[in-house]
């Protein structure tokens, strides 16, 4: 143990650094979306995840959302483990077959108006995979979808642009 720690003191901090500030677009969408959850969902949008069938990149990205920098509940948003408690499906990947049975589940205990977003481009129209034995291609095929988010995957950034896309388009409808 001696051992590793003197190790430890001679090699140092050997980490990147950390980063000085938030980016200030991040920023200025996440409180425009603070600003629609407030008046639409009463403070609180509540986001059920699906991966249909995904490489796991866009998990990835929707971590990343929920992670120290950008920390999308800070602005009203949060994920939930139960459909019957979401006003929205963020669905990744193409829908495998296999997947397919529950998601339209998961789509029909999600309570209504729901709105349901397709991420990345397997989500949009079932990207390199497409159309096969195995998959059935975009989350379109399976289940309507109120909007899209293209990417392979898509950043942070870009996934709180398409949420804020639409809830403006659901409150403007």
């Amino acid at each position: 143990m001696l051992r590793l720690f003197n190790k430890i003191r001679k090699i140092g901090v050997v980490t990147e650094p950390v980063m000085p500030g938030r980016d200030p677009a991040f920023e200025e969408i996440g409180e425009q979306l603070h600003a629609r959850v407030g008046e639409l969902f009463s403070g609180s949008l509540a986001i059920r995840e699906v991966d249909a069938g995904s490489c796991n990149g866009c998990e990835l990205e929707v971590h990343a959302l929920n992670n120290p920098y950008y920390g999308i509940e800070r602005f009203g948003v949060h994920f939930v483990a139960s459909p019957r408690h979401a006003d929205m499906l963020l669905v990744t990947g193409p829908v495998s077959k296999h997947m397919e049975a529950a998601l339209k589940r998961t789509y029909d205990a999600t309570p209504d108006p729901k709105l349901v977003l397709a991420m990345g481009d397997c989500g949009a129209d079932g990207g390199e995979f497409g159309c096969s034995y195995a998959s059935c291609g975009g989350v379109s095929k399976v289940i309507p979808v109120d909007g899209v988010v293209r990417g392979c995957p898509p950043t942070p950034l870009e996934l709180m642009k398409a949420i804020l896309a639409l809830i403006e388009k659901r409150q403007g409808g």
